[in-house]
């Protein structure tokens, strides 16, 4: 049996982990990220009068919300206030759910081809496993299920606590911590007993805000300090350090 030793004190006690999905798990914080560029890019050249999309952008309005939090977010930061239009609303249309729906099948279009998940994340996996620890996904990402079954991962995770069922169940999503903490109701387990796996500022903070275990950031971009500065207890660049 593997032992997780590198950071005792990180899980001495929990009997879960619970991770983010794009950029702790698969790779797909990339595609995100290239799919909001490429969403923002095109609408901006319509607002010759605003700002232009920075590589900035992601981190500091979009990384780790919901999708159409995101949208707004961004919009916000260019004193931009569009109608939100029908939740289905037709990625043609210039609407907080038109743009939304419009990132997502550009997102889709990138992944369709398949999704390779970090090798030391699947590692890590096994290992917590292993161990008998319980382990769920909590993404803002309505496209959790289908990346998960697009790396060959479902069959690890029973419990799945995505976009969908943030907004079925009526939870706000990152950085608030009510879908990780539904995460562990599902589980059966108080949030004392569960570790939050993120490498987004906004789930670092939804971690640091419940009464969670302890809160592990990966450092796929975000940077050591803003994930520490943001509640994480450590920080690593990736998961195969923990084991």
């Amino acid at each position: 049996m593997t032992e997780l030793l590198s950071h005792p004190t990180s899980w001495t006690g929990a009997s879960a982990i619970l991770f983010d999905l794009d950029g702790v798990l698969t790779p797909t914080a990339t595609v995100h990220e290239q799919a909001w560029q490429e969403l923002f890019e095109s609408y901006l050249a319509t607002q010759p009068q605003v700002p232009g999309y920075r590589e900035s952008d992601y981190f500091d309005h979009i990384d780790g919300k919901p999708r159409f939090d995101g949208v707004r977010d961004f919009l916000a930061s260019r004193g931009i206030v569009l109608p939100e239009g029908p939740t289905d609303d037709d990625p043609a249309h210039t609407t907080v759910q038109g743009l939304g729906n419009r990132k997502n099948r550009i997102f889709n279009d990138i992944v369709s081809s398949g999704v390779e998940p970090f090798e030391g994340s699947v590692r890590f996996i096994e290992a917590v496993l292993a161990q008998g620890l319980k382990v769920a996904v909590v993404s803002s990402s309505r496209n959790a299920p289908a990346v998960l079954k697009a790396a060959g991962l479902s069959d690890r995770f029973p419990v799945v606590v995505d976009g969908v069922v943030a907004a079925a169940e009526g939870l706000p999503g990152k950085p608030s911590p009510a879908t990780y903490d539904y995460a562990a109701r599902l589980l059966e387990l108080p949030s004392e007993e569960c570790v939050v796996v993120e490498d987004a500022v906004s789930g670092v903070q939804a971690g640091h805000a419940g009464s969670f275990h302890s809160v592990i950031g990966v450092d796929r971009g975000a940077g050591r300090q803003t994930l520490l500065d943001a509640g994480a207890t450590l920080v690593v660049n990736d998961l195969k350090e923990l084991l």
